[in-house]
């Protein structure tokens, strides 16, 4: 019974292709929805209300993203089992730590390992994320109304719980490069 929990989380790894039997485009350009995600910004979601879905707070009880309304979020779905992921967490609890304090951009990461949340627990704290709420998807179902395909994937979302854009991949939050994509949220960006 365990091995079917893998295969979501092999899904999240594949990049959609489109089949073989769909004609090509019109114009003979194959659109970035033919080739499958593709590492950095995407723009395509802009506007999109967050989804209503539930997922685990750090206390076990449920919760939902439009409980962050008010300040921009970002949003980062991870696995512990993700080497990408696991680059990319210092520099969000880096990027919480710097927002604790002014409120002006809430880090919201959610765990979609299948595991009991206890093991995230436990692996944020081996891997010294202090700043990181161990949020949890166990059934992966905020990345599959999100449409995540790979992992990690980030989403900014505006106060008014609206996407601004996704992030695609792993990046360092604490770069200038990301600060800049940060303040499209209307918050401060550090």
């Amino acid at each position: 019974m365990r091995s079917l929990w893998l295969l979501p989380a092999f899904g999240l790894l594949l990049s959609c292709s489109k089949p073989a039997d769909q004609p090509p485009a019109a114009n003979g350009v194959a659109s970035q929805a033919d080739s499958g995600p593709v590492k950095g910004v995407d723009r395509s979601h802009k506007g999109a209300d967050a989804p209503d879905v539930l997922f685990d707070d750090p206390d076990g009880g449920k919760i939902g993203l439009n409980t962050f309304k008010g300040v921009p979020v970002l949003v980062n779905l991870w696995a512990s089992w993700c080497a990408p992921c696991v680059k990319e967490l210092p520099t969000l609890n880096a990027l919480s730590k710097a927002h604790r304090a002014d409120g002006a951009l809430g880090v919201v990461a959610v765990s979609e390992d299948s595991a009991a949340q206890a093991s995230v627990v436990a692996f944020l704290k081996a891997h010294r994320i202090d700043d990181l709420a161990p949020y949890h998807d166990p059934a992966m179902k905020l990345s599959g109304a999100l449409g995540a395909q790979i992992l990690p994937t980030s989403i900014l979302y505006n106060a008014q719980g609206r996407e601004v854009w996704r992030y695609v991949g792993d990046t360092d939050w604490t770069s200038a490069a990301a600060a800049k994509l940060l303040a499209e949220g209307g918050g401060a960006a550090h």
